[in-house]
């Protein structure tokens, strides 16, 4: 986990707890299937991350590695609380 966040910027850390709430309130609200959540929030963290850092290349891989990281840090909490 440590050696994915070390090639995000700071700018674009703050996308992950937003990713992880949003992905929750998905999630609870039940009108989208579970395995397109992701799918979801990778094009949430696309579009957030162009604003934030500008509209290039660097933007969609920082959109990829945040929703990576927030999808992988979800997961570790889920498969720990078994």
């Amino acid at each position: 986990m440590e050696q994915m966040v070390e090639y995000v910027i700071g700018e674009a850390l703050i996308l992950v707890p937003v990713l992880l709430i949003i992905g929750k309130i998905i999630k609870e609200a039940q009108y989208v299937p579970n395995k397109y959540i992701p799918s979801i929030l990778l094009c949430i963290a696309l579009l957030c991350s162009g604003f934030l850092i500008g509209w290039h290349i660097e933007a969609f891989i920082q959109g990829v590695l945040v929703t990576g990281v927030a999808v992988f840090s979800h997961q570790i909490y889920k498969q720990s609380t078994k």
